[in-house]
């Protein structure tokens, strides 16, 4: 008999996929926390019925994310992950040999837990000496924070449940506070094709706080739409060109040219961005 998993992406759209076994399953503080061996994903994580993370494409997601504002700044010492408690932002920070230390924050240690025992290929950067990881409610520790971080980085869930919080205007404030001069933040921004209002309304946002802000697109086949934004915003450098060499990193997505181009918008989404 086979077993499906079926996430509703929005009315009418969903997307299955077949599952060969459950790996775990168990309820956190704050959601349903579910870990799959899927047929076509590898192994996922699902978190309240949503698939957060898949092992047959985490790494163009986490590698978008972190890349472009860490690679944008010119030294990257100190980096602060908001959310993100599978792990993957954290393993692509600490590629970076300029970075001392990152802290990652995030407000459910069950996420971080399971990552840790079911997830090897997300939880490397975990044993990392220059990893620290605090759990609390990342809007809290955030606004204590007074220009202590060179990137702020907000790998959030969806703006619903434990996650709306990280889409609030106060919240991006208190990122730019948390910001050193120069600093450089980036967030995952949801769908432009499917969900325009909410990318629209969260960009809106962003870009009322930081002096510049620009929106950068990529591929995404396993969230809805197959097609996700983000959302960088510094204190003063451009982040849609390279400030630095990789310096050797081995990426499975990002390049130099690719960080250039997703700034490159579809004449539709710069439009309704413009539009706000």
């Amino acid at each position: 008999m086979e077993l499906w998993f079926t996430e509703e992406w929005i009315p009418g759209l969903k997307l299955s996929v077949q599952v060969k076994s459950l790996v775990h399953k168990t309820k956190t503080k704050f959601q349903e926390l579910a870990v799959y061996d899927t047929e076509a994903l590898g192994r996922i994580l699902v978190l309240d019925d949503v698939i957060q993370t898949t092992e047959v494409d985490e790494h163009i997601y986490h590698e978008c994310l972190v890349h472009v504002p860490l690679l944008a700044h010119p030294n990257p010492e100190e980096v602060l992950i908001v959310g993100g408690g599978d792990g993957g932002s954290l393993r692509e920070v600490l590629k970076h040999r300029t970075v001392k230390r990152a802290t990652l924050v995030d407000i459910d240690e069950g996420v971080i837990e399971a990552s840790k025992k079911f997830l090897p290929q997300w939880n490397t950067g975990f044993s990392d000496p220059r990893a620290r990881v605090v759990i609390a409610n990342g809007l809290d520790f955030v606004a204590e924070a007074k220009e202590e971080y060179d990137v702020v980085i907000v790998d959030s869930t969806d703006p619903i449940g434990p996650g709306e919080a990280l889409f609030r205007e106060e919240f991006y404030r208190s990122i730019k506070g948390a910001l050193r001069p120069g600093g450089i933040m980036a967030a995952q921004t949801e769908n432009p094709i499917f969900m325009p209002d909410i990318v629209k309304m969260v960009f809106g946002r962003i870009s009322s706080v930081f002096p510049v802000a620009k929106l950068y697109t990529g591929p995404m086949p396993t969230y809805p739409g197959g097609f996700w934004s983000y959302t960088c915003a510094t204190l003063g450098p451009d982040p849609s060109e390279p400030a630095r060499d990789a310096g050797g990193i081995a990426f499975r997505y990002y390049s130099p040219e690719i960080h250039r181009r997703a700034f490159v918008l579809a004449p539709e989404v710069a439009k309704d961005l413009s539009a706000r």
